[in-house]
């Protein structure tokens, strides 16, 4: 088993989300990754590298970082939004495509339902009916089919909390209706763990679908203060419940000979999901993540 390790601008608070300022230019972010130990690096909220091809791939190549991927939040809920995320997730995939990245993660546009974001981490079960699903997956599937006839790339969903594909049972309702081949699973640990999964256990019930790993962890002590004051996701974040590496439940051991035990060949995205006012803390933090993988021989 070969697993390269990247890590992504969202360990230094770079966001998705709408009125979340970004506080570092991306040329520092590029050089703390490197410095920090890292050879890969996921794209980010689109507009914050450079989305010019030319421009972009010579800062990748003089610090020798691999482009992997990119984060498309899309209202799959949603059916009449779907042609306007195809050409979103289309544009997006021509640049990673034009880079040699090796495949896009979809997600739900997180953070946008209200109800979500404040429910994050005590939901359970579904919140869409079966024939909600039904529309939800109709537009993954599309919107992958597309990006594989046109670029080439293929697929993997991120469940994520704070929207409609949080739960363990969420996110089996959602691979249960899409294109096996086309569309495979980004586990992310630290999410999974939130949502009340296990990530070993997710590993063993999907095997080969889980096609990209983001490695985060959870802190069950946060979690439980999260819960207990009803903290919405953004109140979590903020108070750490996604901890450094092996500071939380996580069973990243586990989870490696799992991944061993599948043949996987392929990157690990360390993530350390952050809202901070320390300048230097989420370099000290992917340093300190780096340090903690190379202890289980990564």
């Amino acid at each position: 088993m070969t697993i390269r390790l990247a890590n992504a601008p969202v360990s230094w608070g770079i966001y998705e989300f709408e009125g979340i300022g970004q506080k570092y230019p991306y040329t520092q972010v590029l050089d703390e990754i490197v410095e920090t130990g890292y050879t890969g690096i996921e794209l980010g909220p689109w507009g914050y590298l450079p989305t010019d091809p030319d421009v972009l791939r010579p800062e990748l190549e003089q610090r020798g970082l691999r482009l992997l991927s990119s984060f498309v939040p899309v209202q799959f809920a949603d059916a009449a939004a779907i042609e306007e995320a195809e050409a979103q997730a289309l544009r997006v995939g021509r640049l990673l495509a034009a880079l040699g990245a090796i495949t896009i993660v979809l997600a739900d546009d997180n953070g946008s339902v209200p109800e979500l974001v404040q429910q994050a981490g005590r939901r359970r079960g579904s919140y869409l009916s079966p024939e909600q699903w039904d529309v939800y997956a109709a537009g993954v599937n599309r919107v992958a089919r597309k990006i594989y006839d046109e670029l080439g790339l293929k697929v993997v969903f991120h469940h994520h909390c704070g929207g409609y594909v949080e739960t363990p049972e969420e996110t089996q309702q959602l691979l249960n209706r899409v294109d096996a081949d086309l569309v495979g699973l980004c586990l992310d640990t630290g999410h999974w763990h939130y949502a009340g999964g296990d990530a070993v256990e997710c590993i063993r019930e999907y095997g080969e679908r889980v096609r990209y790993l983001h490695l985060k962890d959870c802190d069950p002590a946060i979690r439980t203060l999260a819960a207990e004051e009803r903290m919405d996701y953004m109140a979590a974040v903020a108070a750490g419940v996604f901890c450094e590496l092996g500071k939380g439940e996580v069973d990243f051991p586990g989870v490696l000979r799992s991944m061993e035990a599948l043949g996987y060949d392929g990157w690990a995205i360390v993530e350390q999901d952050v809202l901070t006012d320390d300048p230097e803390g989420p370099r000290e933090s992917a340093r300190r993540n780096r340090e903690y993988l190379r202890s289980l021989g990564l």
